[in-house]
């Protein structure tokens, strides 16, 4: 089942903002539930077909949205500058309020989250801050500290931006592609941005985690995930061959078996019955 593309309206921070979503997977209200956290110039867009797959191989519903600044949600102001904490703002502010408007019950039932490099540091600081309401996380290419091949990897994306066609590429997922570049690359490349971390915040996280990074990510190196399993140890790690910085497209399939594995052993580690993954 996928769902039309609908909107809901948040308060965040005494500002109103439409967030596009969509279901995808299952359509009983019964089974789990999987939130998507794209990355930081994805949409629900980009994600493409993906969650759809992933929540049919593993038999669950899956919730696709596009954060504020990103796809048809409300974009960023031209005047808007995103501060060193907006990862944490996404994580303690704009989730849970989409959540409390879309009646996910997160505490009874609590969702289980699938984020991407932003969008994978904002579902392991969501864990951190309600370790009751998270169900477990599978992150891919999470940023927990800036490194420099990241920093130089942002900063080709600027030149491309800039001299290439990659702003009217963007415009078929964003409808204001100036905001979601913009909005991201400037705050990552803010001097003030160096020093971010989320280190330690990761030891609160109760939740199972799977960590997946390709050895040819050009963000961020396996310290990212080792560093997540240090501080986290019911973490699973998992390097993939011949993948960059998007495992969901460079190896989907391997990607959907190892997370079909680490859920099915999740599961089984808790109360399967309960939990409602059925394989």
């Amino acid at each position: 089942m996928t769902g039309a593309i609908e909107f809901v309206t948040i308060e965040s921070r005494g500002r109103e903002l439409n967030i596009e979503y969509q279901w995808v997977g299952a359509d009983e209200a019964s089974v789990p539930l999987m939130v998507f956290l794209h990355e930081g110039l994805g949409s629900l867009a980009m994600w493409k077909d993906y969650p759809g797959r992933m929540c049919e191989a593993l038999g669950c519903r899956g919730l696709v949205y596009s954060r504020p600044g990103y796809g048809r949600s409300t974009p960023r102001a031209p005047d808007e500058r995103w501060d060193v904490d907006f990862m944490h703002r996404q994580a303690y502010d704009v989730l849970p309020a989409l959540l409390a408007a879309l009646r996910i019950d997160s505490g009874g039932n609590p969702p289980w989250f699938f984020g991407h490099s932003d969008g994978g540091s904002i579902a392991l600081l969501y864990a951190a801050a309600y370790p009751h309401r998270a169900g477990g996380s599978i992150v891919l290419s999470p940023h927990i500290m800036v490194e420099d091949v990241t920093i130089a990897s942002i900063e080709r994306a600027r030149t491309t931006y800039l001299e290439t066609d990659l702003r009217q590429r963007l415009g078929r997922y964003h409808s204001d592609p100036d905001s979601a570049f913009w909005g991201w690359n400037d705050i990552w490349l803010s001097p003030a941005f160096r020093d971010w971390s989320i280190e330690n915040e990761l030891a609160a996280i109760e939740c199972p985690l799977l960590a997946v990074q390709g050895l040819d990510d050009e963000y961020g190196s396996l310290e990212q995930v080792h560093g997540i399993a240090r501080r986290a140890a019911q973490t699973e790690v998992v390097e993939l061959v011949d993948c960059g910085h998007s495992p969901h497209r460079d190896q989907p399939q391997q990607l959907i078996d190892i997370s079909l594995r680490f859920l099915r052993q999740a599961i089984s580690n808790a109360d399967a019955d309960r939990a409602g993954f059925y394989a």
